[in-house]
């Protein structure tokens, strides 16, 4: 397995609210892009993380599970964490409304398990073709499935950041989970809106066709991110099989 990774706070922002941690030994790896006012979107998306890890740390996957019994697994783990992130919000003034995205990949064997909570998204790469397997929880995707705005409009919408579902948002929330086969040379990709947002499926597309290794893949991600504006923090990994 061959890993990359980039975050960048792009060219508008003043702090980057993104974060992310791979732990290779394990086989997960995590993305989060914080929202709220004053640094409350950089400690929600930071406090995810830490709190992901030290549940994948304390609790660890070991040996042959069926796919129910991973989805229970992390599913557990969301609702630890997104209650850890609801109740700092309400003791700290400062930090009301702070909330993250969260993204998550585990690896076994032929199998990608994704876990998504927000927009930030997980995409499957192989020879050339570029899926989405996560489904943004926004509002612009509301309005790309009843059919109002195209995909490609989405991403230039007003309201293009509003989040409808988050970690912390709320005392309880429901993520996402998807399973997809994965088999050698396939790339998976996990970024926040930064990346997608900015540049698009087309030349995320052809970023990864280009080839090169993980991290030049999302470095060139990155790059490219910020010459079409930089306008919202950026991060990517990528996990080659």
């Amino acid at each position: 397995m061959e890993i990359g990774f980039k975050s960048d706070k792009g060219l508008r922002r003043k702090n980057n609210e993104d974060a992310f941690f791979v732990i290779p030994e394990s086989n997960i790896f995590i993305i989060a892009d914080g929202v709220g006012g004053n640094n409350a979107g950089e400690i929600a998306s930071r406090t995810a993380i830490s709190k992901i890890v030290e549940y994948a740390r304390n609790n660890a996957l070991k040996g042959s599970f069926s796919e129910s019994e991973i989805k229970a697994y992390f599913f557990d783990c969301i609702e630890k964490v997104n209650m850890s992130i609801y109740n700092l919000s309400r003791i700290q003034p400062s930090n009301t409304g702070m909330a993250t995205t969260v993204t998550i990949a585990y690896l076994a064997g032929s199998s990608a398990h994704i876990v998504n909570v927000g927009d930030s998204r997980a995409y499957h790469f192989r020879e050339g073709s570029l899926i989405q397997i996560t489904e943004d929880h926004s509002y612009v995707n509301s309005l790309v499935k009843r059919g109002a705005i195209t995909k490609e409009e989405a991403r230039f919408h007003e309201k293009k950041n509003v989040i409808t579902r988050a970690i912390g948002g709320e005392a309880s929330t429901v993520p996402d989970f998807f399973s997809v086969g994965v088999r050698l040379g396939d790339i998976l990709l996990l970024c926040t809106d930064g990346i997608h947002g900015e540049i698009g499926d087309g030349s995320i597309c052809g970023i990864m066709a280009a080839g090169g290794s993980m991290m030049e893949i999302c470095t060139n991600l990155v790059n490219k991110g910020n010459r079409c504006g930089g306008r919202d923090n950026m991060t990517a990994i990528c996990i080659k099989v």
